[in-house]
C-alpha cells in the first residue's frame, strides 16, 4: 500500500479535495434551505437533481471525452463545478438550485470517469487492487472531513459556499500536473436489462432499491436535520457518521461476505437498517442515539450495494462484467433519483419520520426479496465466489468493472455453480 500512495497520492490528494467540497454543498443546502424557508418537497427536487445530472453523465460523458480528450474535459467540467458552488450563495432558490445540482451531478461523473481511468492505467497488475481501494477509501474520508468544515462558518452567509469552491479548484492543480498521459478509453455498453436480470435478479432488484435508500439517506439527511430542528455541528456529525459508518464496515463485512452466503447477508443487513428505522421512529432518541443510528444505516447501506455488486459479479463471464456494471449502476441511478422525492414527498405529508418511514420500506422490501432469493437458487460455495472489493455509490462503471474483474481472477467462480436454476 505504501508504493501505491507513493505513486498515486496526487490524484488521492485532488480526490480528497473534491470530496470534501462535494460532501460540504450537499450537507450545506439542506441547511441553508431550512433557512431560506424552502418547503421540503422543492427542496427534495434540488437533491434529487444531483442523481439525474450523475446519471446523464455517466451516459453521455465517456463519449465527450473520446472526442475532446481526458484532460480539457476534466478542466472545463472542475471549472463549471467551483463556479456552481459560488452561485448557490447568490441565488437561494429551489429552481435555480436544482439547475446547479444537476450541473454538479454531471460534472462530478465527468471528473470521477477521469480520475478513475487514469488511476487504473497508472496501475499494475499487482497494485491496482489496493489503487482502487485507496481511492474507494478517500471518497468516504473526504466525505466525513467535508462535515467538520460546516461548523467553520455561518451557513446563512456567502463563506461556506466559497470554501468548497476554492477546494475544489485547488483540487485539479495535484491531478492536472502529475497525471499521465491519458489512458485509450473505450465506451462501455450497458447490458440488455433482461440478460441482466436473468443473470441476477436479486441484484437487478436490490440495486434499484438501494439507490433510493442511499439517495434518501445522503441526499435528505441535512433536509431532514434542518425540519426536527438539529444545529448545524448536529447535522454534521449525523452525515458524518453515515460515512463514517460505511467506511469502517465495509471490510468486516466484506470478509463476512467471502465466507458466507451473499443472500443471507444482504437480507440480515437490510433487517438491521429496516430495525434501526423503525426504532427512530418509535423512540425518537437524541442526538447520540441519531448519530449511532447514522453509523449503522451508513454501515448496512454502503456495504450492501457493493454486496449486491459482487453477488452478480458471481454469475457473470468476465467478459460480461463491464456491460453488466454499466446497466446495474443505470439501474441504482434511476432508483437514486426517486429517492428524495419520495422522501420529500413523505416528510411534507406525515412530517420528518417520513425521512425514516421511506427507507425503512424499501429496506423490509429487500429483506423479504433476498430472502426469496435464497429459496430460487442454490447458494454457492465460498471458493466459487469472486472476492468482496470496496466500491462505493460514487464509482462508475469504469471503476466498477475494474475492481470487480480484480475481484473475480483473484477467485474466479465455478461456471457450472453459478448457472441460473
Amino acid at each position: 500500500m505504501i508504493s501505491v500512495l507513493r505513486t498515486t497520492w496526487p490524484l488521492l490528494l485532488g480526490i480528497l479535495l473534491l470530496m470534501v467540497g462535494n460532501g460540504m454543498q450537499g450537507t450545506l443546502l439542506g441547511i441553508r434551505g431550512g433557512i431560506e424557508g424552502i418547503p421540503t418537497l422543492q427542496m427534495s427536487i434540488v437533491m434529487s437533481g444531483y442523481y439525474g445530472g450523475f446519471l446523464l453523465g455517466s451516459l453521455t460523458v465517456p463519449d465527450l471525452i473520446k472526442n475532446v480528450g481526458h484532460v480539457r474535459v476534466f478542466a472545463a467540467l472542475g471549472s463549471l463545478v467551483s463556479a456552481a458552488l459560488v452561485l448557490f450563495a447568490v441565488e437561494p432558490h429551489w429552481i435555480s438550485w436544482t439547475a446547479l445540482r444537476f450541473l454538479i451531478g454531471f460534472c462530478f461523473c465527468g471528473v470521477y470517469v477521469t480520475a478513475e481511468s487514469w488511476l487504473n492505467a497508472g496501475s499494475t497488475n499487482e497494485n491496482r487492487g489496493q489503487s482502487l481501494s485507496a481511492y474507494m477509501i478517500v471518497q468516504l474520508l473526504g466525505i466525513v472531513v467535508a462535515q467538520a468544515l460546516l461548523n467553520v462558518g455561518d451557513p446563512g452567509g456567502y463563506l461556506l459556499f466559497i470554501i468548497p469552491s476554492v477546494l475544489v479548484s485547488l483540487a485539479f492543480t495535484p491531478i492536472l500536473l502529475s497525471a499521465q498521459p491519458a489512458p485509450q478509453f473505450e465506451t462501455i455498453k450497458r447490458m440488455s436489462f433482461g440478460d441482466l436480470y436473468r443473470a441476477s435478479p436479486l441484484g437487478c432488484v436490490g440495486i434499484f432499491l438501494m439507490g433510493g435508500v442511499f439517495s434518501a439517506l445522503a441526499g435528505m439527511s441535512s433536509v431532514w436535520g434542518a425540519q426536527v430542528g438539529l444545529s448545524v455541528a448536529q447535522i454534521s456529525l449525523f452525515v458524518a457518521a453515515i460515512y463514517a459508518g460505511g467506511l469502517v464496515l465495509q471490510y468486516p463485512i466484506g470478509w463476512i461476505s467471502d465466507r458466507y452466503d451473499r443472500r443471507k447477508l444482504v437480507l440480515i443487513l437490510s433487517a438491521i437498517g429496516g430495525l434501526a428505522a423503525l426504532i427512530v421512529i418509535a423512540a425518537q432518541p437524541g442526538t447520540v442515539g441519531l448519530i449511532v443510528t447514522g453509523a449503522v444505516m451508513g454501515g448496512v447501506a454502503n456495504p450492501i450495494y457493493a454486496l449486491l455488486l459482487a453477488y452478480t459479479n458471481d454469475y457473470l463471464e468476465q467478459t460480461d462484467m463491464a456491460s453488466a456494471s454499466a446497466g446495474l449502476l443505470f439501474i441504482y441511478g434511476i432508483g437514486s433519483m426517486g429517492g428524495p422525492i419520495i422522501t420529500g414527498w413523505l416528510m411534507g405529508a406525515i412530517g420528518p419520520d417520513g425521512y425514516w418511514v421511506y427507507m425503512g420500506v424499501l429496506l423490509a422490501l429487500l429483506t423479504a426479496y433476498a430472502g426469496w432469493r435464497a429459496t430460487q437458487r442454490r447458494a454457492l460455495t465460498p471458493d466459487q465466489q469472486g472476492s468482496f472489493a470496496v466500491i462505493t455509490p460514487n464509482a462508475t462503471p469504469l471503476a466498477v468493472e475494474a475492481v470487480l474483474d480484480e475481484a473475480q481472477s483473484d477467485n474466479p467462480p465455478s461456471q457450472q455453480a453459478a448457472a441460473p436454476g
